[in-house]
């Protein structure tokens, strides 16, 4: 009886952990898809980080500009936010950073999870075969087009979705500048977000 209850017990905390998310598959040629929005698929919101190699806060400075203000004998202007703000946001920057270097103990590990992440929130009111695309645009490679792509069978309600531009991608290629992501059923566009850059 006691075997049964802790096999109860374990039985949902295995299917949970056992339900990790795809890895995206990359797409060799981006071709574009016809557009079918619908209200029954949208995006709520997007969560976009930059992951360097600085630390936050610790950009470099024009030291010069400091002296030069400095024997002038004035008072040096800030438009920076007061510290008390300051001190919020960074917190919650640093804590992204470490959830995101959790783990990564060598340098080479830290450089394996360097570049740009892309977190989607988004929703699904009725039953359907979903494919969640991500298209983005590189700084070295400035015009061509990239993506990544996860499949949903029945995907139904909240969902998120995670991608990542990272490592020697990430270096080799340059940081994303443009991106677009694409809710696809049927071959079709039935939902779309994308940035402020892409065309």
């Amino acid at each position: 009886m006691k075997l049964r209850a802790v096999l109860l017990l374990f039985v949902p905390i295995a299917i949970a952990l056992g339900r990790t998310q795809e890895r995206p598959r990359v797409i060799d040629r981006v071709i574009p898809l016809p557009v079918a929005l619908s209200d029954d698929f949208e995006f709520r919101k997007a969560k976009l980080y930059l992951l360097t190699e600085t630390l936050p806060g610790q950009e470099k400075t024009n030291t010069d500009q400091t002296v030069q203000n400095a024997t002038k004998g004035g008072k040096m202007s800030s438009t920076a936010p007061s510290s008390k703000s300051t001190t919020v946001q960074d917190a919650s920057i640093r804590f992204e950073r470490q959830y995101r270097l959790f783990g990564a103990v060598t340098k080479l590990d830290q450089r394996e999870r360097f570049g740009n992440y892309f977190d989607f929130f988004w929703k699904a009111r009725r039953s359907a075969n979903l494919t969640v695309r991500l298209e983005y645009r590189q700084e070295k490679l400035h015009a061509h087009i990239q993506a990544q792509e996860i499949f949903y069978p029945s995907a139904r309600g909240s969902c998120r979705t995670e991608f990542k531009v990272v490592g020697d991608d990430y270096f080799d290629d340059g940081r994303v500048t443009a991106w677009r992501c694409l809710l696809i059923e049927n071959g079709r566009i039935v939902a779309e977000r994308h940035s402020y850059l892409w065309e």
